[in-house]
């Protein structure tokens, strides 16, 4: 059986430059474009118009690699939806180039002009378009082996990959058919952003004590999954609230838009360890 559940039971940064990126360098590239719908498509012939493609947005964010020409394994980092702190981009630097991957944290909001998409007051902006964009990047880099790209969020960030990871029968973005990510891993996500079927393996990881992302959800999603589509694990940490591996939640705990997050070392330090496992397990050639 492929699945198994278990229950455990942040630097100077340089700007933009041409070439090889250094440790930590700002980047910039396009969020990836939607496709455009077969009704609008018929509709613009039958007005006798040029199909318009959906407008992509300029993001940025962090790149860094380890040393050596490469081509390494790559991993891209979506923040939740509290945006993206120097602490967490440091730490997920840190943390993936460490074991030998081209590293991209994105940054969704700076851009956009967005400070927050907690409190549901704003627009939010397509974490999946970003997600997209930042695939394409990372496949024109002469470092990154394009076919071993894995997709890491949190919170919000980790909705935009379960909903990558799903299976769609009809294409969503503009990109092309042999680019896509190799695993997905999501770190307290809301689960009912997953799809019955997934088309590549993916990894959640959850807190048992969670009131903004349930775990609940994700044993749902254990039970309604494609045993015939890609690979799902699910870990769920006992004890461990939202925010589990943030040390800036505290170990006594935070109220943040109404919701508990509370740092867990333990459940922090195992996370790491399974993602850790699983990205070399999905990234290996």
């Amino acid at each position: 059986m492929r699945c198994s559940f278990f229950r455990l039971c942040s630097l100077t940064v340089a700007m933009l430059t041409a070439g090889a990126a250094r440790a930590s360098d700002l980047v910039s590239f396009d969020s990836g474009r939607y496709v455009v719908g077969s009704l609008q498509q018929r509709l613009a012939r039958e007005r006798g118009e040029a199909v318009a493609r959906p407008p992509a947005e300029r993001i940025r964010g962090y790149l860094s690699k380890p040393d050596g020409a490469g081509p390494f394994a790559a991993v891209v980092h979506l923040h939740g939806c509290g945006g993206l702190s120097d602490e967490r981009r440091i730490a997920a630097e840190k943390q993936f180039t460490a074991l030998g991957y081209v590293t991209l944290v994105v940054d969704s909001f700076s851009t956009r002009g967005i400070t927050e998409a907690c409190s549901g007051r704003g627009a939010l902006p397509s974490r999946q378009a970003d997600a997209i964009g930042a695939l394409e990047y990372l496949a024109t880099l002469p470092f990154v082996d394009p076919k071993r790209i894995a997709l890491v969020g949190y919170s919000q960030g980790g909705d935009a990959a379960l909903s990558i990871a799903s299976a769609s029968e009809v294409p969503v973005f503009e990109v092309p058919e042999e680019l896509k990510y190799r695993a997905a891993v999501a770190y307290y996500p809301m689960c009912g952003a997953a799809g019955d079927e997934l088309a590549i393996p993916t990894l959640i990881l959850a807190g048992e004590y969670d009131d903004w992302a349930r775990a609940s959800e994700c044993t749902r999603l254990l039970r309604r999954w494609d045993h015939n589509s890609a690979a799902l694990w699910v870990t769920i940490f006992p004890e461990a609230y939202h925010d589990f591996d943030n040390p800036k939640a505290t170990t006594h705990g935070v109220r943040y838009f109404g919701h508990w997050l509370r740092f867990n070392a333990e459940a922090a330090d195992a996370a790491a360890r399974r993602t850790r496992d699983f990205l070399a397990s999905e990234l290996s050639n």
